[in-house]
């Protein structure tokens, strides 16, 4: 008997987890997605899309699919769906592991300022009006709507539809991953004077981030929310080779 693994996905280190799983015999592996991005890149294994209803809704899903492993490798802001998985695994009694990446950590020539949410971004923003480049999730940009004073350039995956009732705001949509180069480029042509963000982790992104240090631009970062406590590792690699170590599941021991 195969182990049956589903993947609650939405990263880049999920589809490459996914892809370390494709074609290996001793799993079956599905992988989900929120649903959130209208375009999301093509999967190495089988995609399901949407909710599941909540905690009790994705447990009915993995006593239905006879799933034996759970992996939550959802963004480190998707902290509802991690407390869904948490709760879930627990009432299905399906042994679950999450794949973190670690937070970006300040270095010397980083002009950071840290906030809890978005609204306290949009405060630290200032009066005064400034150019901003704003690298957030659509459902995340609203709240710049009370500081239409800031010139704002918004990048993100899908349209920003409908667009900000801002007076000056230019959309960018683009996939990652963004090299330090380009971005050192675009933060030039565009004159910004300040990046938001949340901290993500992970080399994806991170290319704004070096270019800020070496430009001396200011960041406004978003901490990370508070998840639950689940055993973890932090890269594809160290997940791999957890799994290799798991033993098979339990009807095949004959247990």
């Amino acid at each position: 008997m195969k182990h049956s693994i589903l993947i609650l996905g939405g990263t880049a280190e999920a589809r490459k987890l996914a892809a370390g799983f494709a074609g290996d015999p001793r799993f079956t592996t599905e992988l989900s997605l929120a649903g959130r991005t209208r375009a999301p890149a093509e999967q190495p294994v089988p995609v399901r899309i949407g909710g599941f209803g909540g905690a009790e809704g994705l447990a009915a899903y993995l006593r239905d699919k006879g799933i034996t492993i759970l992996i939550d490798a959802t963004h480190p802001y998707a902290a509802q769906i991690s407390r869904n998985a948490a709760e879930a695994a627990k009432r299905a009694d399906v042994p679950l592991i999450a794949l973190r990446r670690s937070p970006w950590r300040q270095q010397q020539g980083d002009r950071w300022i840290e906030v809890a949410s978005i609204h306290e971004a949009v405060t630290a923003l200032g009066k005064s009006p400034r150019k901003v480049f704003l690298t957030l999730g659509r459902q995340e940009l609203l709240p710049f709507e009370a500081a239409p004073q800031h010139h704002y350039l918004i990048r993100s995956v899908d349209p920003v539809e409908p667009p900000l009732a801002v007076p000056h705001a230019i959309y960018l949509t683009e996939r990652g991953p963004f090299a330090e180069t380009d971005e050192a480029r675009l933060l030039k042509e565009q004159g910004i004077e300040v990046i938001v963000a949340k901290n993500s982790g992970g080399p994806s992104s991170y290319g704004k981030i070096c270019a800020a240090r070496a430009l001396g631009i200011e960041v406004i970062l978003a901490r990370r929310p508070d998840l639950p406590d689940m055993p973890s590792v932090e890269t594809v690699e160290e997940m791999l080779a957890w799994l290799d170590h798991v033993p098979a599941p339990l009807k095949e021991r004959g247990e």
